[in-house]
């Protein structure tokens, strides 16, 4: 298995400006899914609360995070973000050890890891 590694987390930003930066960012958002070892990019609003945003980056290895954290669109992203009126951030990143589909052969949702080896 590679080192796929998830970034997830939530910011704030002014409520006023939250849904127009998401907006304008959207071409960033594929912009950056262009680069090598993005599988997923997203920054989403939270339709619960209007000044948080979630934001959700899957990469194939450390190795393309690292390249797309030196590069031209997560400076862009950064920067477009912060002129939103950033008041919080909490974002980490996460290295998997194993994954597999929620449903089994059955189409049972389960929480374990079913085809893990022992």
């Amino acid at each position: 298995m590679k080192d796929i590694v998830i970034v997830a987390g939530k910011i704030r930003v002014d409520p006023a400006k939250r849904n127009e930066v998401l907006e304008s960012g959207a071409q960033l958002m594929r912009e950056t899914r262009t680069q090598k070892g993005c599988l997923d990019y997203v920054w989403s609003a939270d339709p619960t609360d209007p000044a948080r945003i979630y934001v959700f980056e899957r990469w194939e290895s450390v190795e393309d995070l690292a390249a797309h954290l030196k590069g031209e669109y997560y400076l862009r992203m950064r920067d477009h973000i912060g002129g939103a009126g950033l008041t919080e951030a909490e974002t980490l990143k996460y290295r998997i050890d194993w994954l597999e589909p929620v449903y089994d052969e059955s189409m049972t949702p389960r929480a374990d890891f079913f085809t893990a080896p022992d």
